[in-house]
């Protein structure tokens, strides 16, 4: 079986590290805060593109490694400072560690993170080892192009491939869920981000809880 997780709002709270360090970003390589940024389920290549559309500048290939250099060193002397309360969420170390008991569960991320900033969030809340590679959100600006990219990478990892019936998306909002269903996965949508677990219903989770501990019981 094949776990795909998303990770904020599903395994950790960066406590608005992630945040500043975009709009930190987009102050430092434009001049301005930006626009107001809507994170929940966006990949990193999305918001950047939408950054720089509001700025009127074409976002090429230089400008957006570039970007995503100082966004870089913001969030890691945003981790590492400790000012921003971050956090695991409920359930998920045990979740994590009932999985790598089992010899048939595979663990990846599928994530709207670069790959440095995934990295970067993993180690910092103690997570890295769980897993080994992942999609990220520098990889496509679509999140639902992600799951075949995450599906490749897991063959190439473990030298099988998943279909999509043992394949199954752990996320926290709708975009998860569209992504998941995108490759034909189940979702487990969890209400620890800013939807609800009636949100989450409505946009056709497969599997709603208010937190990972309650999926122990059947996952």
């Amino acid at each position: 079986m094949l776990y795909l997780f998303d990770i904020d709002g599903t395994l950790v709270d960066t406590g608005g590290a992630g945040m500043a360090a975009l709009i930190e970003a987009t102050r430092e390589v434009f001049g301005h805060d930006g626009p107001a940024l809507d994170l929940a389920g966006s990949t990193d290549l999305g918001i950047i593109a939408n950054i720089h559309a509001h700025f009127e500048i074409e976002p090429t290939p230089a400008r957006i490694a570039g970007y995503f250099e100082v966004y870089q060193a913001r969030l890691d002397w945003n981790l590492a400072n400790g000012n921003f309360p971050g956090r695991v969420h409920a359930g998920v170390i045990e979740m994590l560690e009932e999985l790598t008991t089992r010899p048939d569960a595979t663990l990846g991320l599928l994530t709207g993170n670069t790959a440095g900033g995934a990295a970067s969030k993993m180690r910092h809340f103690g997570l890295a080892t769980y897993f080994p590679f992942g999609a990220y959100g520098c990889d496509h600006a679509d999140r639902n192009r992600l799951g075949p990219i995450a599906l490749k990478r897991a063959a190439a990892h473990t030298g099988r491939a998943f279909g999509a019936e043992e394949t199954l998306v752990i996320g926290d909002t709708p975009k998860d869920i569209a992504c998941a269903h995108a490759i034909g996965a189940r979702c487990l949508a969890v209400a620890t981000g800013q939807f609800s677990t009636t949100a989450l219903t409505t946009h056709g989770a497969d599997h709603v809880v208010g937190t990972l501990a309650e999926a122990l019981v059947w996952i």
